[in-house]
């Protein structure tokens, strides 16, 4: 909604960040409870267009609603919105009839628009499309519609860090901040000293969810402590680990939020400057940050004296390359300093020596964002959730083979079985789940049985992995273990800065010996053979030495895929090596087709598409398959019309 619409910048100023709600007017009233949308006077379409909805065709829906509502003349209000979380049922369209509360449908495409408003705008519902509606104590509900929050993927979630997302407009800071947005900013800026903010965050337990989990009031007050005359505070918003997307959705729903954990944080450790560091592909995100900012500072909640309280601030959104080991705080500090992205010993630690030699504090995107809710409702409200030594909720970006992919946020304590079984649906097509990878490529792979670990730091340690910065990948029966480590190790041998030999060389090494045993031994020599086994045998010992020697934490945590796929199913491993076989097929150089006679009726299909004349026969006679020259690419398997090809 367009300031001038409702309120002025300097009168939520005035009226909502000094806290004299309570003594607004009733006119003022009203038009907070019309930025919060308690009430409306037409129509409300709500349509998610984060990154999830636009690659889902939440662009055309959008045009498609505009289009409709132009031609019938229709008095309604558009609003996007950030990703809800629920990824797999996008596009989503929310809708809000005045005096009815919002409800929620799902998979709305451009063609659905016209059907789907046709019935709404005319108090009913289409079938099949309803996901939830939204409760609201004064509002009429729609009657057989269960609550959003009944639905099992969002029932055991505790929403802190995703409370806004997919419900307000990210463009909005009117609507942030009459939900109470830039509240615990205003009183911190008025009641606590620098001291005091960095004891409330170490009282409540909370610690860095970018993966090390240390805890963040300690690594603020080393960085408050610390002689300078100038200090730096970085939000690290370099996401780059496959199936990850918890950043980019927090920066595109909630930028506010963001912003105002930035800048509580940076006056804890008294830095003037403040960077968030994001990835250069994640332009709607970038936007959206760059708006929010713009609309802070116009609004006096960032700059010069801020909120007349004498302290200043400016953030700056600075766009990465891209490159995996910059999420590594000192690579990142590199970066951001001009120069190449690579690692630098520890210590001197960054909240000791960091940003151009000063003490600079790096935070992951969700620690900030717990940074507003922990100062607005106090550390024990916090610590009072999660487990002894990891308190408050993690969010975690599910992928894979699960029914429900997407974002979700559960406190911590909340077993992998329960987040993968009861809110991420179970495995696709009722198969068996084989693997979790949770921690991303520097995770590790935990295997069915030990689904009943917590999450929780020390927990998920012991039981051989980390909690990383919340990707997870669920991985069905299908899925070949090996292929799964071989394509990590590929990964991180390519985002290896190059600084340090053993993850520069020893990565690259760990690559070659999988692609060898996942590799047919068609033209292998005697020596080649014995190559082979030479390197198999000394694959344990080198991503040992690689994880000991290693310069940085992409490095140290390099070998974990590898290291846990041996511990957990070396059975896969042996099969490879010794016997040439992939039990998934998924290894095309093990794959083995072959032709049922009984079957073929000769129609060569398959010999044409062959692209090594591996296929011999005559028309309407059965083929046959040269094992020599097949190069196990499939092409016949997938022509085939009657079912004749098969795969040992």
């Amino acid at each position: 909604m367009p300031s001038s619409n409702l309120l002025s910048p300097d009168k939520l100023r005035d009226f909502v960040l000094l806290n004299k709600v309570s003594d607004n007017t009733p006119e003022i009233e009203k038009k907070l409870s019309l930025i919060r949308r308690d009430t409306v006077t037409k129509p409300v379409i709500f349509v998610g267009t984060g990154t999830c909805g636009m690659i889902a065709g939440a662009g055309e829906t959008l045009q498609s609603i505009r289009n409709y509502l132009s031609e019938k003349a229709i008095d309604a209000e558009i609003v996007e919105v950030g990703c809800i979380g629920l990824c797999s049922q996008e596009p989503l369209v929310d809708i809000q009839l005045p005096g009815k509360r919002r409800i929620s449908f799902t998979k709305i495409t451009a063609p659905r628009v016209e059907s789907l408003l046709d019935e709404v705008l005319n108090s009913a519902l289409p079938d099949g499309q309803v996901l939830g509606q939204y409760p609201h104590p004064h509002l009429e509900a729609w009657e057989g519609v269960r609550m959003l929050s009944e639905m099992p993927f969002f029932r055991l979630q505790n929403r802190i860090v995703l409370s806004n997302c997919g419900i307000i407009n990210p463009f909005s800071i009117e609507e942030y901040i009459a939900r109470g947005g830039y509240k615990s900013l205003t009183r911190v800026l008025r009641n606590y000293s620098s001291e005091k903010v960095c004891n409330i965050i170490e009282e409540s337990g909370l610690r860095g969810r970018g993966g090390g989990g240390f805890p963040t009031g300690k690594k603020w007050k080393t960085a408050l402590s610390a002689d300078a005359d100038e200090r730096f505070l970085i939000c690290n918003g370099d996401e780059s680990d496959p199936g990850a997307f918890m950043d980019r959705a927090l920066f595109e729903g909630d930028p506010h939020k963001i912003i105002e954990g930035v800048a509580i944080a940076a006056y804890a450790i008294n830095a003037r400057k403040a960077y968030i560091y994001v990835r250069a592909e994640y332009t709607l995100a970038v936007d959206r940050l760059k708006k929010g900012i713009s609309q802070a500072t116009e609004a006096g909640l960032l700059g010069h004296n801020i909120l007349n309280s004498g302290y200043n601030l400016t953030i700056q959104v600075r766009e990465g390359a891209g490159a995996f080991v910059c999420g590594e705080e000192t690579a990142l500090i590199s970066s951001l300093e001009g120069k190449r992205g690579t690692p630098r010993p520890k210590p001197p630690f960054p909240a000791v020596r960091g940003l151009f030699g000063k003490p600079t504090v790096v935070n992951n995107v969700e620690t900030l964002a717990n940074v507003p809710a922990i100062l607005g409702n106090g550390p024990l409200w916090f610590s009072g959730t999660g487990t002894e030594t990891s308190k408050g909720t993690k969010v975690f970006a599910l992928a894979g083979k699960i029914n429900n992919t997407g974002l979700v946020e559960v406190s911590m304590g909340t077993s992998l079985y329960d987040l993968i079984f009861h809110i991420a649906g179970g495995v696709r097509e009722g198969k068996r789940i084989k693997a979790v990878q949770l921690g991303g490529p520097s995770g590790s792979c935990l295997p069915e049985q030990l689904l009943d670990v917590k999450i929780d730091y020390e927990a998920l340690q012991e039981a051989g992995t980390i909690m990383g910065s919340g990707g997870l990948v669920v991985m069905d029966e299908d899925t070949c273990m090996v292929d799964i480590a071989m394509f990590f190790t590929d990964f991180l041998q390519r985002e290896s800065c190059g600084k340090c030999i053993p993850c520069r060389e020893g990565s690259r090494r760990m690559h070659e010996i999988l692609e060898n045993i996942t590799r047919r031994p068609v033209s292998e020599s005697g020596h080649e053979t014995l190559e082979r086994f030479k390197g198999v045998m000394q694959l344990e010992n080198l991503a040992g030495v690689i994880r000991d020697t290693s310069l940085c934490g992409l490095g140290q945590t390099a070998p974990n895929p590898l290291i846990s796929a041996l511990k957990y199913f070396r059975e896969e491993f042996e099969e490879h090596i010794f016997d040439r076989k992939c039990r998934a097929n998924v290894c095309k150089d093990l794959r083995v087709f072959y032709i049922d006679i009984e079957k073929c009726t000769g129609c060569t299909a398959c010999a044409k598409k062959c692209p090594t004349t591996a296929i011999i026969g005559s028309p309407r006679n059965p083929h046959f398959i040269i094992e020599d020259k097949c190069i196990g690419c499939g092409i016949c398997y997938d022509v085939c019309k009657f079912v004749a090809v098969f795969v040992r």
